[in-house]
């Protein structure tokens, strides 16, 4: 029952409902009272607080040990969400980080991340395109972090990759250097100026790792201030790619610079670095600890190839993305040879029309005893031959090399006593029905052994025991069920009365 003096919905009328919805839209209350419904403040007030958080009781050092447990993904994923403390604890155990934007650099990275020990500043140091007033409408070619304007009335029609400032990288390396004393790998542009790298030298005392994007022989001076550098990638400066000067990149001058400044290196890789003899002996003769060399794309001149005989430790020689090896490497009884190479390994390489360079390449490595080919164009029957020369070879592998043949391959390899491995994958001229006895005995001798010459072949070991692969006729012919067969009788037991 409603109480003396208040008002019910159900003692209005029609008329009475008109009027009192008009004044509750228009925002006046005549006195008439409203009440909640019962159910609704039951439930409200029924609803329990909530439950305070169980982890602010556990120490920062004791939820970090906790937290350390998690795997990467949901370390920097889920974990990093759930508040502000957790975000900040994660951010203590992340150790490896690619930054994108230049800024966060210089204010935000020593807080959030203060325990890095792998950096990568390369995408953070590319500015970005802004095309002329003129050109507003110029197409971009975006690969990645690196963007570049088209214009099809230049040439060549790609513009150069715009990077930051140099001051800017400076001061960005310098706060890194002031920020992460632990740091051991960091990738960078290099500036004209040496100041942000000579930063990191003095900030960065435990440093093994460096990569250098856009590198000319200048931009290499402070790399002798790293004591304990143990790998070194240098990516020279290409001037249709960074727009420098024709006289930018690393030449010889720059690979003296290094070789008497990093003494202590391990691993280094050359990307699109010009030199010659003298800078690749250079680096021989100063690197006495090398290890691993690694040439891509190189500009250099004829003759470097002899000067791998000065690599007195060198034990894998990897070469990728040259589309020439040695234009003139020299007389063959001045090449010498690496005496401890172990493994020497060709990837996307041009080796049509290059039978001198490939012959002076094997043998200098001769005491190989790995090699690997994978999508090198050109290696026919008669260019594989030269392999040959490396007798003791234990290791072979062999990947997207379209025109070698079975005949080709078999003429070395059992011509090999010490061979153990042996890796043919995507050689569509390698055919399974040509394989002769001899070199079925070699197989049966081999401790391993992956064999999937063509496609063909890797699609029949991959559909074993499914059913598919077979003719049309075969495969999708009809499955009779029970059912049909009663049907199907009936229509035989029926056609044969009729025509009785």
């Amino acid at each position: 029952m409603p109480e003396p003096g208040g008002g019910c919905l159900g003692d209005l009328g029609l008329g009475g409902k008109r009027q009192l919805l008009d004044l509750w839209l228009a925002g006046d209350t005549p006195g008439l009272l409203l009440r909640p419904r019962p159910a609704a403040a039951a439930m409200a007030a029924a609803a329990p607080p909530p439950e305070p958080d169980q982890t602010l009781a556990l120490p920062d050092a004791l939820l970090l040990r906790v937290l350390a447990c998690l795997p990467e993904p949901h370390l920097t994923g889920s974990a990093s969400l759930v508040c502000r403390r957790w975000t900040r604890l994660a951010g203590r155990l992340r150790r490896r980080l690619a930054v994108r934007d230049w800024a966060f650099v210089a204010h935000r990275l020593p807080y959030r991340f203060p325990d890095l020990a792998d950096l990568d500043l390369f995408p953070a140091s590319i500015a970005a395109p802004t095309a002329a007033p003129h050109a507003a409408a110029a197409p971009l070619l975006t690969c990645g972090a690196v963007s570049l304007t088209l214009d099809t009335s230049a040439d060549p029609p790609l513009g150069a990759c715009r990077f930051l400032d140099d001051d800017a990288l400076d001061r960005g390396l310098a706060a890194v250097a002031a920020s992460l004393p632990n740091l051991r790998r960091l990738s960078a542009t290099a500036a004209a100026e040496s100041g942000g790298l000579m930063a990191i030298a003095g900030g960065c005392p435990t440093l093994q790792e460096l990569e250098l994007h856009r590198c000319t022989d200048l931009a290499l001076r402070p790399v002798s201030a790293f004591a304990h550098l143990q790998i070194l990638r240098i990516v020279a400066a290409a001037p249709a790619l960074y727009g420098t000067g024709k006289d930018g990149g690393v030449t010889d001058i720059g690979l003296t610079i290094l070789a008497h400044g990093c003494k202590r290196l391990v691993k280094l890789e050359l990307v699109g670095c010009e030199g010659s003899y003298d800078g690749i002996a250079a680096v021989g003769r100063c690197c006495a600890m090398l290890e691993e060399l690694t040439i891509a794309d190189h500009r250099m001149d004829g003759g470097w190839l002899a000067a791998l005989a000065f690599c007195g430790n060198l034990k894998t020689l990897r070469l990728q993305g040259c589309s020439r090896i040695d234009d003139d490497p020299g007389p063959a009884e001045h090449l010498g040879a690496c005496l401890t190479l172990e493994s020497l390994q060709l990837h996307r390489c041009q080796l049509r029309d290059f039978r001198r360079a490939l012959h002076a390449l094997f043998l200098v490595c001769e005491g190989a005893r790995e090699i690997q080919f994978q999508s090198c164009w050109g290696l026919e029957d008669d260019m594989f031959a030269l392999v040959g020369l490396c007798r003791r070879v234990k290791f072979l592998s062999l990947e997207r090399c379209s025109l070698l043949t079975t005949r080709g391959l078999e003429s070395v390899i059992t011509s090999w006593s010490d061979l153990q491995s042996l890796e043919v994958v995507s050689c569509n001229k390698i055919k399974d029905e040509e394989i002769t006895p001899a070199l079925s005995e070699l197989f049966s001798n081999l401790k391993e052994l992956k064999w999937r010459p063509d496609n063909k072949s890797l699609l029949a070991a991959s559909l074993v025991g499914t059913g598919m692969g077979k003719k049309g006729r075969v495969f999708f012919k009809r499955q009779i069920l029970p059912a049909h067969q009663r049907i199907k009788g009936k229509v035989l037991n029926y056609s044969a009365g009729v025509a009785a």
